[in-house]
């Protein structure tokens, strides 16, 4: 089975073709600045990346777009959508209603739009990629696949926030957490590598990227998270704050003239490193600015790690220890000095690191020495691979992992 693979955001979408026999990507791509004025990439596998600037009003035209592109005679991967056995759709939210992947039904629509209040910038856009595919492959068994699902085995006391009970049950206030997929995907892997059965570690996965999070995962399910309601708690980020207490908001927004939402605004979009160095939110320009004898650029990485390093302490006493920690996502797989400096953090708990293999980037590679009592790796995430298991396994009957 080809299984087509849709993360669709409010303006763009990005897709990949993968087959279930081989896990091989057929074809990847996205699609940008939908209803601006519209560009497609597409890549088949083995082949050239090809640039298309086309007109794309709208998510339909996009994915058609990108149908056309899949059944090319020339460049496609394949000969007709018939040969696209399921699609399987990245959703952010599902609030407390999807503790796994679902075959998407008007029913579980009517619940993803219930769930919109809290991923506002999200969920209505997952939902029009869903709408345009089905409108285009009417026959094709859609899936749902949840960044919040992961996250469902959570106990009331990592879950729940010291408001009013009464607001958890009016509002569904509590803490959700984000990369749902990605750390089940990483911390799965680490197992296999480690050659040790799921069910029997304690990992802590840190997915460092522009958005980060740290996942608690003991015995094969997500017992803490750093992300809360909202991507916006944890750790710091890019362009978010992180952890903050509330009052600074109210702060800010009094002495700058904002309101709530101005506030929020800020604390998601201009600050983190961003905001502390006054440089860039990627990681490679701030390390340059460092490098340079940029002081804001070094604190804002100095931040950065300590809010790591605090995090994987706070789950490894959470957990009652650890067996193995994972770096993930875009710092995480290629930044060696961000995980030298959390690690060096960390030799309380018998962690020593391979200054040799630190140094590898993007690849699979345990980065801590046999001597180590926990187990230090590199795995990179593959979510859209994650997606595709998880609508095969919901096509073919066997449900979600």
């Amino acid at each position: 089975m080809n299984v087509l693979v849709i993360n669709c955001g409010s303006s763009s979408l990005k897709y990949q073709v993968i087959s279930s026999e081989t896990e091989d990507v057929l074809a990847k791509g996205l699609c940008e600045r939908i209803g601006i004025d519209g560009r497609l990439v597409y890549q088949p596998a083995g082949g050239e990346k090809e640039i298309t600037e086309a007109s794309m009003p709208t998510h339909k035209q996009a994915i058609q777009m990108v149908i056309d592109a899949l059944v090319n005679k020339k460049t496609g991967v394949i000969n007709s959508l018939d040969e696209i056995g399921a699609v399987g759709h990245r959703i952010v939210h599902g609030g407390e209603k999807f503790a796994a992947s679902a075959i998407i039904t008007d029913e579980m629509i009517q619940t993803v739009e219930a769930c919109s209040d809290l991923a506002p910038l999200h969920n209505p856009a997952n939902l029009i990629g869903v709408r345009a595919c089905q409108e285009l492959m009417p026959d094709t068994t859609m899936v749902g696949v949840f960044d919040t699902a992961f996250h469902q085995t959570m106990p009331q006391e990592a879950y729940l926030y010291g408001v009013p009970y009464e607001y958890y049950e009016k509002y569904s206030v509590r803490k959700y957490g984000f990369h749902g997929t990605s750390h089940s995907y990483v911390s799965k892997r680490a197992a296999d590598i480690l050659q040790k059965p799921y069910e029997s570690l304690k990992t802590i996965v840190c997915h460092l990227g522009n958005g980060a999070s740290v996942c608690a995962v003991k015995n094969g399910q997500s017992v803490d998270t750093s992300m809360g309601l909202s991507p916006l708690e944890g750790l710091v980020m890019g362009t978010r704050s992180g952890d903050i207490d509330p009052s600074a908001a109210e702060l800010i927004a009094k002495k700058e003239g904002l309101d709530l939402a101005g506030a929020i605004n800020v604390l998601n979009k201009k600050s983190g490193v961003m905001g502390l160095s006054g440089v860039s939110s990627d990681f490679r320009d701030l390390s340059s600015a460092a490098e340079e004898g940029n002081t804001r650029a070094a604190i804002a990485l100095k931040v950065f790690n300590y809010r790591v390093v605090k995090y994987i302490g706070a789950y490894a006493a959470a957990m009652n220890g650890v067996d193995c920690i994972c770096f993930t996502a875009g710092v995480g797989e290629n930044d060696g000095y961000v995980r030298k400096e959390v690690c060096a953090s960390l030799s309380y708990l018998g962690i020593e690191i391979d200054e040799e293999a630190n140094k590898k980037r993007g690849e699979e590679v345990v980065i801590s020495t046999p001597d180590s009592r926990v187990k230090v790796l590199v795995v990179p995430t593959n979510e859209e691979l994650a997606i595709a298991r998880e609508t095969v396994m919901l096509v073919s009957g066997q449900g979600a992992s």
